[in-house]
């Protein structure tokens, strides 16, 4: 007789029933190994970071929305400012012009002096003139330019080229007579028509020309007194209760103008002055001039140093508001931040009045007679005098 078949393999059904039953479960219990705990740990640890992992995602998204949203809001800011800026672009002009009334290519003509400037060393011609460099640079820091008159010149070139400028600067110097004080003169009294006739032309008055000032006003030229100030650091002390507005001082910094007064800022180089005592008994010098500052020589002798014409804008200084720095042969020239200062505030004075001049003049006739046809000579290196002088023959 034949052996039974053997029985047919469970179904699915079954081997699943019979491992979720209590006897499988037990069975395969028994037969399970443990599971480590390093395992455990690591997979818990991977559980904790995919579950951060989902957590980030949503975080991100919204904080991604949130920049986005400040974004557009910038960009719509940005695009409203730019729009408001264009409309205004839209009615005002980018660059606005300038007063039609001002002169914005001034051109200021300085007196020539007799003689090289360097006691002969460069050119001892009896016709030579000169006019240190340092006064060319003065002008030319403030925005204008130099024609130079030639003292020495026929009177009627001289009257043309004081057509050509909108102003004038009488330099230092020695000459007190001769040719060189009726030129002097005579373009004074040129430059006080040109106001009355309607023309604001100013005249800055240097040292030498402070005091030539003060004799033709004066109608005395024997009026002058000596004084000990030659290479001297000074100080300016001002006139009580003096009004500084309309003249050099005006826009000098409060600080610095006290500074003036208290430390050595302005460069003296003369041996000739006048005490205010002897201005003011005079009634020719009071009613042209206001005296502004006095200063003090080595002997503690006191001079005027800075005068303003009352009706004319001409303005006199016995000290030399050029050298500070643009000069470097003399021991006694303050070279300080507060000295530079100075001679920056004066030349922008003088050259905002020449602005004012209403002389406009053909440009090349200016062109043709301009201190660049010219070329300076060096005399520094003698340690003494001026550094660069322009010699005319």
């Amino acid at each position: 007789m034949a052996p039974p078949p053997p029985p047919p393999p469970p179904s699915p059904s079954a081997s699943s029933a019979a491992t979720n039953s209590p006897a499988s479960t037990s069975s395969s219990s028994s037969s399970l190994q443990p599971i480590p705990l390093s395992s455990i740990a690591a997979a818990a640890a991977a559980s904790s970071s995919n579950m951060l992992s989902y957590l980030w995602i949503p975080l991100l998204i919204a904080l991604s929305k949130e920049l986005s949203s400040s974004a557009n809001a910038q960009s719509t800011a940005s695009q409203l400012l730019l729009s408001s800026v264009t409309d205004a672009y839209a009615t005002v002009p980018r660059c606005p012009s300038g007063d039609p009334n001002l002169n914005f290519r001034p051109v200021i003509g300085i007196l020539s002096h007799p003689g090289d400037g360097a006691s002969g060393r460069l050119n001892n011609d009896t016709n030579a003139s000169y006019i240190a460099a340092s006064y060319v640079k003065f002008v030319e820091s403030a925005g204008a330019r130099v024609i130079p008159l030639i003292y020495n010149e026929p009177p009627q070139i001289l009257n043309e080229k004081l057509n050509l400028v909108n102003g004038v600067i009488f330099t230092g110097g020695w000459a007190k007579n001769g040719l060189y004080f009726e030129v002097v003169e005579s373009i004074f009294k040129n430059i006080l028509r040109k106001n009355d006739a309607g023309d604001h032309f100013p005249l800055l008055a240097i040292c030498l020309g402070f005091e030539l000032l003060t004799m033709i006003v004066s109608e005395d030229n024997n009026i002058l007194e000596q004084f000990s100030a030659a290479d001297q650091a000074s100080t300016l002390q001002f006139m009580e209760n003096i009004d500084i507005n309309g003249t050099v001082f005006q826009r000098f910094p409060p600080i610095l103008l006290k500074k003036l007064s208290t430390e050595c800022l302005v460069m003296q180089n003369h041996r000739y002055g006048i005490s205010p005592e002897k201005f003011q008994k005079n009634k020719s010098l009071c009613s042209f001039f206001k005296i502004l500052t006095t200063s003090v020589d080595e002997d503690d002798k006191v001079y005027v140093s800075t005068v303003q014409a009352c009706r004319y804008p001409v303005t006199a200084v016995q000290w030399h508001p050029e050298k500070n720095a643009f000069e470097w042969g003399l021991s006694g020239i303050p070279h300080s931040e507060d000295a530079i200062q100075v001679t920056q505030h004066v030349a922008n004075f003088l050259i905002r009045e020449a602005r004012m001049s209403v002389n406009r003049p053909p440009a090349k006739k200016v062109l043709d007679n301009l201190i660049y046809n010219y070329s300076p000579t060096y005399c520094g290196k003698a340690g003494r005098g001026f550094d660069e002088v322009y010699i005319f023959s």
